[in-house]
């Protein structure tokens, strides 16, 4: 059986008793009927509601409410296909904790990999955010319990293996465990292969865990839930890691700092493994950054102070940390301590001069004056940084930065007649990233920018009605990813956003 057979045959642990569902990932690859009336035809690619994997329905209320608010046929299809695209296909298991059955436990996939990424998952529950607002009494199909959920499994996870990225099923699941992505790394500190995917330290995955955390308790307030279980101890052991990757190559006297953590693996790509022994390319020490080994693309870093990566940590230390302070009040403090010192040390270390633009924010930095010019697809980015709340929109810098992003300067700005948008080294040069589009149109107020940022994304789908991981800047046929849950949700949560921000807007027709 394929692995999306398994996901959508498991659907009855949260859905209605289902019958034989198609693996999703060919269901996604087909034109389903009946297509959508426009020049586009796209097709319907929801799975049937007994084949869905979490059933909300404040979901189908917000599907249904948006219907008059799209003019465009095309588009509210669009929307139809991806928003709900994580509760429809990505919740392959809910349950409760076995030594607490009042511990919710929620396990969310990427997708078309049978694994959970603290990052996705976390960003993938941040598109039905505003689902939050309103608690629901649908108690088969909670949006806050999926939270909760999701949110105790990542502080398990975080406790037992804070290096690590992504993850099996739990125990209680009694699902099995994967084990596509363990190709004999070396990796230090050991992990355990029952538990981990793949262990790659990236400093923005432990920032999705306080961004999750932050982004429930901001919709529902509900601070009780934090002292329930062990979201505390998941942040001591955030901290704990985060000053240990705030140390140098070097000590003062010039000997080599053993490193925390180190990762190899036997690959032909130079972003798939570290260079030093696993160690990576020599940092400054003690400048307030944190270092990370992989940026949110899954690629190993050049420089190890990935600057969206401590730009979102630092935002997230800093709100969770009301979170903590009825909880652990001398924690909190320290949490704030160390993120305003990462947010001084980003003006400090990360702001260069380009010859065109000027000041700007460095991708990487080394502190030893090298920087990394570029952006990448993925979310944290530089272009993210209003989306993430760390500067408005309307600041200097982040404007700069902006321009230089969204320009042939940008060494992985993919231009063509399909999409001008951000890739990434993860899968080279010519490969745009729909989600860099959707965040420039997020980021953006400029009406003809965000109009040309749906048209793209339209015409960019090869005729499949939903958002593709990337797509050849020339070629639309030519793509990755026909099921990628985090891009769908991203474009659905766009489409809600501009329904708040720029509503005469989506009452156009894109058919031209």
């Amino acid at each position: 059986m394929k692995l999306h057979s398994v996901v959508l045959a498991l659907a009855a642990t949260a859905a209605p008793a289902a019958g034989l569902c198609p693996a999703y990932e060919s269901y996604a690859a087909q034109r389903n009927r009946p297509l959508s009336p426009g020049r586009h035809a796209f097709p319907l690619q929801r799975p049937s509601p007994h084949c869905r994997t979490y059933v909300v329905a404040e979901v189908e209320q917000t599907i249904d409410k948006v219907r008059g608010h799209i003019r465009d046929p095309d588009l509210y299809r669009l929307f139809v296909n991806a928003w709900p695209n994580t509760v429809d296909t990505t919740v392959l298991w809910k349950g409760v904790a076995a030594e607490d059955a009042n511990q919710e436990l929620a396990f969310i996939t990427t997708g078309d990999i049978h694994a959970m990424w603290l990052r996705d998952s976390a960003n993938q529950l941040q598109s039905y955010k505003r689902l939050l607002a309103s608690p629901s009494h649908n108690a088969t199909g909670d949006i806050a319990a999926l939270y909760r959920g999701a949110i105790n499994l990542q502080a398990r996870y975080i406790r037992q293996f804070p290096y690590c990225n992504a993850f099996q099923p739990p125990p209680e699941a009694r699902l099995p465990p994967t084990r596509g992505s363990n190709r004999a790394d070396l990796v230090t500190p050991p992990y355990d292969a029952n538990v981990v995917f793949e262990c790659k330290y990236e400093l923005d995955s432990l920032a999705a865990f306080l961004q999750l955390s932050w982004d429930y308790y901001q919709a529902t307030h509900d601070a009780a839930f934090f002292a329930k279980f062990h979201w505390a101890a998941a942040v001591k052991a955030i901290l704990k890691l985060a000053r240990g990757m705030m140390q140098g190559t070097y000590a003062d006297d010039g000997t080599v700092n053993p490193s925390p953590y180190t990762w190899q693996r036997d690959a032909t790509s130079a972003t798939e493994t570290v260079s030093n022994k696993g160690a990576g390319n020599p940092v400054a020490g003690n400048l307030g950054l944190v270092r990370s080994f992989f940026r949110p693309s899954d690629d190993s870093t050049i420089y190890q102070y990935l600057v969206p990566a401590n730009i979102m940590f630092s935002r997230f230390l800093t709100r969770c940390a009301a979170i903590m302070e009825p909880i652990d009040a001398d924690l909190a403090a320290e949490m704030d301590t160390m993120a305003n010192g990462i947010a001084a040390a980003i003006q400090r270390h990360a702001v260069v001069k380009h010859p065109r633009y000027g000041n700007v924010y460095a991708f990487e930095v080394d502190g030893f004056g090298s920087s990394n010019l570029m952006d990448d697809a993925n979310v944290p980015s530089l272009l993210s940084i209003p989306h993430l709340g760390f500067k408005p929109a309307s600041d200097p810098l982040y404007r700069r930065t902006r321009d230089f992003v969204l320009s042939p300067s940008n060494p992985y700005f993919g231009r063509g007649p399909v999409l001008n948008a951000t890739g990434g080294p993860h899968l080279g040069p010519g490969m745009a990233w729909p989600m860099a589009v959707i965040m420039q149109t997020m980021t953006s107020d400029n009406d003809d920018e965000i109009v040309g940022g749906i048209k793209q994304l339209m015409g960019s789908t090869s005729g499949l009605g939903l958002i593709h991981e990337s797509v050849n800047t020339h070629n639309e046929v030519t793509w990755t990813r026909s099921w990628f849950a985090w891009a769908n949700g991203l474009f659905g949560q766009m489409i809600l956003d501009l329904l708040e921000r720029k509503p005469e807007l989506l009452k156009r027709s894109f058919q031209a």
